[in-house]
């Protein structure tokens, strides 16, 4: 479950974040995560607890907004939503779909004191 070691990770950045911000609690974490990160979000909410406890995270509300993925087909030159990285135009059903958006994992913002 590489999910709790991506939580450790994210935890790790904002508390070395509070540091430089001055911050000593964090009540509310709104994440992005794009359906192409290949990252497992119901995994990635049940590593919230254990990768918190004890930080100034512990007891912080976690939101997750879920982004598509999206991208332009190679062939046709339309952007469109796709599921997979691999997935084929759903407009032309031919071209190779260049991703442009949906990997992202990252901290939209914080709720902080």
């Amino acid at each position: 479950m590489h999910e709790l070691s991506l939580m450790e990770g994210l935890v790790q950045g904002i508390q070395e974040e509070a540091l430089h911000q001055k911050f000593t609690r964090v009540h509310h974490v709104r994440l992005e995560v794009g359906r192409l990160a290949g990252v497992e979000v119901e995994a990635l909410r049940f590593a919230f607890g254990p990768a918190t406890e004890g930080t100034l995270m512990e007891g912080a509300h976690l939101e997750i907004l879920e982004r598509p993925g999206q991208g332009v087909c190679q062939a046709c030159g339309q952007e469109v939503e796709v599921e997979t990285r691999f997935d084929l135009c759903p407009v032309c059903g031919e071209g190779f779909v260049a991703i442009t958006s949906g990997t992202e994992l990252r901290v939209k913002d914080l709720d902080v004191d």
